[in-house]
């Protein structure tokens, strides 16, 4: 199992990292629940995850990550991942320390990511894949 979260990590946050998006969205399921954050619904339908991933090559660059897997069990997988970046809108550097927790399906993608990830040392965001 330690193999196939690894390898699920390396290809999102490669593909994130690529600004391939299209790349980044093949590793989730098609029913995934996505949360944006913790206090709206999710999206209602894969569109609009698609919908949030289609502006990642034009609203950020110069990406750098790293990631370490804290935890492990057949059915989760706890992951501490760190990324800097720059928003392309007003050329501001972004540094987060993020953790991923999620669950894959036996064809490795994602069905269930919980991600939360803070900014400056203030929360900012969750996500519920």
């Amino acid at each position: 199992m330690l193999e196939k979260y690894n390898s699920w990590t390396k290809e999102f946050m490669e593909s994130w990292k690529e600004l391939d998006w299209q790349r980044t969205l093949k590793t989730l399921d098609k029913e995934v629940k996505y949360y944006e954050n913790p206090i709206d619904e999710p999206c209602k339908t894969f569109e609009d995850v698609v919908n949030l991933w289609n502006v990642v090559a034009d609203n950020q660059k110069d990406i750098d990550y790293k990631y370490e897997i804290v935890v492990y069990n057949d059915d989760t997988c706890i992951i501490n991942w760190q990324m800097t970046r720059t928003m392309t809108t007003n050329n501001t550097k972004q540094e987060i320390d993020g953790i991923f927790q999620i669950s894959l399906n036996e064809d490795g993608k994602c069905t269930m990511e919980g991600l939360s990830y803070k900014f400056d040392k203030e929360f900012w965001n969750y996500a519920k894949l």
